[in-house]
């Protein structure tokens, strides 16, 4: 396992993540949320907790550039990293998404995009992290 490649795999991906999840919540799925204003803050109230958000996420993708470390056995990076991301998204929306749709006052098509959207951005995020982290060559 090399550590350096961890972390820079876990800031690149978290990089990409904030990119193409800004366009996927912010952009495609925006007038989903719209009508659960009371559920979740205004964009100017989050961009005041973003720093914590960022350095959080910066976290958990070391933590899932580590799992897939642990996990990765060779091969290409792109096609591991992408099943490592729809593994990831697919519990992400199971897990969370699902989660949110039973104890908060959401809508069934909100959970919908929602579990969609990460999904989608989860798979981009594991391909990320498996396209930095290659296994070192090995020398004969």
């Amino acid at each position: 396992m090399n550590y350096g490649r961890i972390v820079i795999a876990g800031v690149v991906a978290t990089v990409v993540y904030f990119l193409i999840g800004g366009m996927v919540a912010g952009k495609l799925l925006a007038k989903y949320y719209l009508p659960y204003t009371g559920v979740y803050r205004p964009r100017s109230e989050i961009m005041g907790y973003f720093p914590i958000g960022i350095g959080m996420m910066l976290l958990a993708m070391i933590v899932l550039a580590t799992i897939y470390a642990h996990g990765y056995k060779g091969g290409s990076g792109s096609a591991e990293g992408a099943r490592f991301g729809l593994l990831v998204g697919l519990f992400v929306a199971f897990a969370v998404v699902g989660d949110e749709y039973v104890t908060m006052n959401i809508g069934k098509d909100l959970a919908v995009v929602m579990a969609l959207g990460r999904l989608f951005v989860w798979v981009i995020a594991g391909t990320t992290i498996g396209l930095i982290y290659k296994a070192r060559a090995v020398s004969r």
